[in-house]
């Protein structure tokens, strides 16, 4: 199973043949992820879009505890010239959390353990 990132929800919606493959998988997400997609499918498609992704799609949350969100910002700080994501820091950890693999397109975890690269 995986932790789809905000940046494979967004391949997935725009039906990005690389990540049709995981479009059968349960989209596995935190509300910080739901909250970016809303908000990047807004700017770039429209809010009649943004407003129709949440029919049609079905996200299985997972819950962000207090503890991960401070990991989270340990993580950012550990990696602050990299720039990358609250949400996405919260993502990860959460995915190595629950032993899912964490999908993404963003080149900061290409390397990283449990991560399923896709560009």
């Amino acid at each position: 199973m995986y932790f789809f990132d905000t940046y494979a929800l967004f391949e997935i919606v725009e039906k990005n043949e690389k990540y049709e493959k995981y479009r059968d998988f349960p989209l596995v997400v935190s509300v910080l992820n739901l909250a970016e997609l809303y908000g990047t499918v807004l700017r770039e498609l429209g809010m009649e879009k943004a407003d129709e992704l949440y029919g049609k799609f079905v996200f299985q949350i997972i819950e962000i505890t207090p503890e991960i969100i401070i990991e989270a910002v340990k993580f950012r700080y550990e990696n602050r010239k990299e720039d990358v994501s609250l949400p996405d820091s919260v993502g990860y950890l959460l995915a190595k959390k629950h032993k899912l693999k964490f999908l993404t397109g963003d080149k900061f975890f290409e390397n990283r353990d449990q991560v399923e690269f896709v560009k």
